[in-house]
């Protein structure tokens, strides 16, 4: 018998790939829609104004002169996808009580990231 791999794709509800960032949180259920738009809240007061979101992989992302950051909803979790690992060690102690991987943190559907 085949041991079957992880769920990798998003939890966002679509019959259809999400061409906006909107598209893609309308389709999410709650609780997770609503710590999305915090997430996005976040990062779009911290990112330079010039940062543009698209989506990408199927899910929401940032860029400002190269991809800056990246969100998504899944079954059990949300995830942050990090540009750069740099951030990872600098926020080490801030991020310990999360389950972190290359370039991924992994927050509760119902609790997203604080702000700071």
């Amino acid at each position: 018998m085949k041991k079957q791999k992880p769920q990798r794709h998003s939890n966002a509800k679509r019959t259809t790939a999400p061409q906006t960032v909107d598209e893609y949180l309308a389709a999410v259920p709650e609780p997770a829609r609503s710590s999305l738009k915090e997430v996005r809240a976040a990062i779009r007061a911290a990112a330079p104004a010039e940062t543009t979101e698209f989506i990408s992989y199927g899910m929401p992302m940032y860029k400002y002169k190269g991809t800056l950051i990246g969100f998504a909803a899944y079954p059990k979790h949300c995830s942050l996808f990090l540009a750069t690992l740099s951030l990872l060690k600098l926020f080490k102690d801030e991020l310990s009580r999360y389950e972190i991987s290359k370039g991924t943190i992994r927050f509760p559907t119902d609790k997203p990231l604080p702000p700071a």
